[in-house]
């Protein structure tokens, strides 16, 4: 089923003691904003525990690959969607209607796709480029983080001669106090109708949203929690109000008193729920 209205959302999630987004570029330190202190949680890494819920939820059932993950060479998927429509292979793109084939069966049968779109234009067997529907933002910590580095102890060596000339190595763990953070993403109706996400995909979406932490508890990580979804939605395809308007309605603040947060308990969440005519705030939990 096509979908009709057009969507906007908030998420709101922290951590405890963890490491929500490592930074490679830093030595894996919590990723934030270098001027303001201000933590950051990247689309990527959001949508990647989207779609690794979704795996776990949807694995075998038809219509819901993966297409974004370590298992194989994208461009032998490509060439799969190639051989499952009869198309001739190893033709670069030169035949256009092959190609839109191609990248409507990779849309019918992997969930990312189309709903997040992708970039498929590489190898033998291109399958174009598909915008998706679904976008997410750069999560952002309502107050600056201050992230930390630990040595730990590691008492199982690697190497024979580690084991026979020391006791132990030392180690390092990066993590940040508490952090509560605040993403923004968006839904288009009129690209969902053209990669074919419908509404149960939509459905999927919000429960993936809700319970993407549960399934990718580490140690690493501390402790993550989704504590709001908010989602704003417009009785229409085009939409019935600026995004930036809406999002406006949701304020979170420290409370009276609390100088660094450290439990979600330390903040107040205000929403102004007199809404532009033609769009409804919805909270999922």
């Amino acid at each position: 089923m096509s979908l009709h209205n057009r969507y906007e959302f908030v998420m709101l999630f922290d951590v405890e003691n963890g490491n929500p987004n490592g930074d490679p570029d830093a030595g894996n330190m919590p990723r934030v904003d270098a001027e303001t202190s201000i933590g950051i949680v990247t689309d990527v890494c959001l949508k990647r525990k989207i779609r690794n819920y979704v795996e776990a939820t949807q694995e075998g059932k038809p219509g819901y690959n993966i297409l974004i993950k370590n298992d194989r060479a994208l461009n032998t998927k490509y060439t799969e969607a190639y051989d499952a429509c009869n198309l001739k292979t190893k033709q670069k793109g030169k035949d256009q209607n092959a190609v839109a084939q191609a990248r409507d069966y990779i849309c019918r049968n992997y969930f990312d796709v189309r709903t997040f779109g992708a970039v498929m234009s590489t190898g033998d067997d291109p399958c174009g480029i598909v915008r998706g529907p679904v976008q997410i933002n750069f999560a952002r910590s309502i107050d600056p983080v201050l992230p930390q580095e630990i040595t730990i102890t590691r008492q199982a060596l690697t190497t024979e001669s580690d084991q026979s000339e020391k006791g132990n190595t030392m180690g390092k763990k990066n993590f940040i106090p508490y952090g509560l953070y605040r993403a923004e993403g968006y839904v288009s109706a009129l690209l969902a109708n053209k990669t074919g996400f419908s509404e149960d995909d939509l459905a999927l979406l919000w429960r993936s949203i809700e319970n993407m932490f549960e399934i990718d508890h580490s140690a690493a990580r501390g402790k993550l929690c989704m504590r709001k979804l908010y989602v704003f939605k417009h009785d229409s395809a085009l939409g019935n109000a600026p995004s930036h308007l809406l999002f406006d309605k949701i304020a979170i603040e420290k409370k009276s008193g609390v100088e660094i947060p450290r439990k979600f308990s330390n903040y107040n969440i205000t929403i102004d729920k007199s809404m532009p005519e033609g769009v409804e705030i919805i909270e999922k939990f």
